[in-house]
């Protein structure tokens, strides 16, 4: 880590995206992290692998909307990188995809310019950006370059709307990126809920209380309004690891969470 990134970073204060590194068994984290990871997994031990399952999910939508045809994304939320990350993915299909990764954590950003390599044929760019801040990443030259609007785009949004306020209206700024792609692009996300496991999940959003972002579940018919002017692909709005699993539905795993696929109409 760069001298610029330890001054600008507030290690005393948990953020998401190492508090998930942690569950996946990641060393970017840091002790203010690592607190927050172990209260939710006394509460939840099956937390582990809900988070396992949900970076499996994002592969398995990147590789079905790759194989659609779709050859551009915008992954806003990308988290710290790990196996499986949408350019890794995406250009194994095809090599020629472009892909733009958005993440406000400053040490995310410095991992993905050193780690997320795309293809040749291909392009990957990375910006520091806040998904409440659509303006700001439309605007950016470089996703502009990266990305032709006049066509399809995948907008991939995993495991970070839940950490977004009622009162921030995330609803708004996903319906920015929508009307910005053009009709036959994609949205995809994963968000957790409290409609399966409530006593656990409302355990979780006590211990995330305090932290800067918080923890907002949200219902099915809530997380089905980031999808006004889309048609669901199937099937549908669904516990994450169960859309499209590999091989069959899996053996019980903790439902803490929908995955969300739509096509613009």
């Amino acid at each position: 880590m760069t001298k610029e990134i330890e001054h600008r970073i507030d290690t005393s204060v948990p953020h998401p995206a190492r508090v998930y590194d942690y569950w996946l068994g990641g060393k970017d984290n840091f002790e203010a992290d690592r607190v927050v990871a172990e209260m939710v997994l006394k509460t939840e031990p099956g937390m582990i692998e809900a988070v396992r399952e949900n970076r499996a999910f994002l592969g398995r939508v990147v590789r079905y909307l790759a194989e659609a045809g779709i050859s551009q994304f915008l992954d806003i939320g990308t988290g710290i990188p790990t196996q499986g990350n949408t350019h890794e993915v995406a250009q194994s299909v095809n090599p020629a995809a472009r892909i733009v990764y958005v993440d406000n954590d400053p040490i995310v950003m410095n991992h993905a310019r050193a780690l997320l390599r795309g293809s040749e044929e291909g392009r990957t760019t990375y910006i520091e950006a806040d998904l409440l801040e659509p303006e700001t990443i439309l605007g950016d030259r470089s996703v502009r370059d990266t990305l032709d609007f006049g066509k399809p785009i995948a907008v991939i949004i995993i495991g970070t709307l839940m950490h977004i306020r009622n009162e921030l209206d995330p609803w708004s700024a996903v319906k920015a990126f929508s009307a910005a792609v053009c009709p036959g692009s994609f949205l995809a996300l994963s968000h957790t809920t409290a409609d399966f496991e409530p006593e656990a999940m409302a355990a979780m959003a006590e211990i995330y209380r305090d932290t800067p972002t918080g923890m907002t579940h949200r219902s099915g018919p809530e997380i089905a309004r980031f999808f006004d002017g889309y048609a669901l692909v199937e099937p549908g709005l669904v516990v994450g690891h169960q859309w499209r699993p590999e091989g069959g539905v899996p053996k019980k795993v903790f439902a803490g969470g929908y995955g969300v696929v739509g096509r613009k109409l």
